[in-house]
């Protein structure tokens, strides 16, 4: 099967297209024909920078990136009692670890995925994967969302935080979103009752009183975040579980809550997407598309931080 394999860390020139053994799969595996993948920013910091890429794969060489799929069914593993031959799935496969998204035919943990609702392309569905999973694991698992909350979402634009503007106006919250001026009425599309412009706006200043910060940027956003949330309030910080002193000091005189999530493949969590998705309480964006053999492409925009929604390979 063709699939793209990187040898070490580097430039997108590293992604290379090879001819590889399909996968064997284990007792507890469905192996799946891919029709679309969606990249994710640890997609291209894989790729990047070794340390990452060691952090993620050990000593493993060559490596195949990616983790989000949709696809069909073609084989199950004999253990296997909720997917057949023929299935249209999705799924998040193996995060943190080995998903080996890149490439024609995936084995996944059946656990990992949930059946393509029918009103949800391929396409859609590949992008309702890892960027949605883990809004959804930081305002529900780790925050506690409920009705009436309010929540600031930094980076409302983006893949994880246009799902969060989504998931929490669905749980009932009153949400501000952030982002730039251009992006303001998707923002606003997408159900937020508030836009604030992080170019000319101060975003501490309009709110002094948010229950839950999700927090896709760090920096001074995560320092200045602790201002705008209640004490007793919550701040899921995603990029790095590195967070400074002066944050960690900040928030403990406030009696804020700030916590660091990695998102993690369960099976909970895919199927409450597919229901969102199925009850058009979720609408994916799709940015962009590309065909397979662009993949390098695809990772030069993502490098951009300037998508809105998320970017689409059809394999």
């Amino acid at each position: 099967m063709k699939a793209v394999i990187l040898k070490e860390a580097g430039s997108v020139e590293n992604l290379q297209f090879a001819e590889v053994e399909k996968p064997v799969l284990q007792n507890d595996e469905v192996l799946v024909k891919v029709a679309s993948v969606s990249i994710n920013p640890v997609d291209v910091k894989a790729r990047s920078y070794d340390g990452v890429l060691g952090w993620i794969f050990g000593e493993e060489r060559p490596v195949i990136l990616g983790w989000d799929i949709s696809g069909e069914v073609v084989e199950t593993g004999n253990g296997v009692t909720d997917f057949k031959i023929g299935d249209q799935v999705f799924g998040m496969v193996n995060f943190f670890g080995n998903g080996k998204a890149y490439a024609e035919y995936v084995a996944s943990p059946s656990k990992h995925l949930a059946l393509k609702p029918k009103n949800t392309t391929y396409q859609q569905a590949a992008a309702s994967t890892m960027a949605a999973s883990t809004a959804y694991q930081a305002l529900v698992d780790v925050a506690k969302i409920k009705k009436g909350d309010k929540v600031l979402v930094h980076g409302a634009s983006g893949g994880v935080g246009h799902f969060a503007v989504q998931i929490a106006k669905h749980f009932g919250a009153y949400v501000i979103g952030t982002s730039s001026a251009k992006n303001r009425d998707f923002v606003l599309s997408l159900g937020a009752d508030q836009h604030i412009d992080y170019m000319t706006e101060n975003f501490a200043e309009k709110v002094q009183d948010a229950d839950i910060v999700l927090d896709t940027i760090q920096g001074e956003t995560l320092l200045h975040s602790v201002d705008a949330v209640r004490p007793g309030g919550i701040i899921v910080t995603l990029p790095t579980p590195e967070i400074s002193q002066e944050v960690k000091e900040k928030a403990d005189m406030k009696q804020v809550n700030i916590t660091f999530m990695m998102v993690a493949s369960k099976k909970e969590t895919i199927t409450a997407v597919a229901q969102l998705l199925e009850q058009e309480a979720l609408k994916p964006h799709i940015h962009k598309t590309f065909p397979f053999e662009e993949i390098a492409k695809v990772h030069l925009e993502v490098e951009t931080n300037r998508v809105v929604g998320k970017v689409v390979i059809n394999i």
